[in-house]
């Protein structure tokens, strides 16, 4: 397995099956000239079989910390650690970076997704709720 960075909107593209719809170019490369997204995947034999994405965030009184935003692994290439290698390897470039932490947010029956992040480090920080307001016309 190599993990690497995405730089162009024709990487996204060719790995777009790990994304929930189409890689849409313009979003594409507005995510990747974005100053503090990071998009890695993951190639096995070539192949895109994952994928992560990270947006850091800043607060004056808190600093820099790393959201993972989308973890994806192909369903042909899941159970190979896949997942757990991306998470880390994305807790690595927020470390790089200067984050103090990060964190995600993950439905509380999505079991995969526990034990995946589990398996890299993760704690259980306690229950939240979360609101959502659509923007979209």
């Amino acid at each position: 397995m190599d993990i690497r960075r995405a730089r162009t909107s024709a990487e996204l593209t060719a790995a777009e099956s790990l994304f929930d719809g189409p890689a849409r170019e313009d979003w594409s490369e507005r995510f990747l000239a974005a100053p503090g997204h990071l998009l890695l995947i993951a190639y096995v034999d070539g192949v895109p079989a994952g994928m992560v994405s990270g947006v850091e965030m800043t607060h004056p009184d808190k600093g820099t910390e790393m959201c993972l935003y989308e973890l994806s692994v192909d369903e042909g290439y899941r159970r190979r650690g896949i997942g757990r290698a991306l998470t880390l390897a994305l807790a690595d470039e927020a470390k790089a970076r200067g984050c103090y932490g990060m964190w995600v947010g993950v439905d509380t029956d999505n079991e995969a997704a526990l034990a995946t992040y589990a398996a890299a480090g993760a704690r259980d920080e306690g229950v939240f709720a979360m609101r959502g307001w659509p923007l979209a016309p």
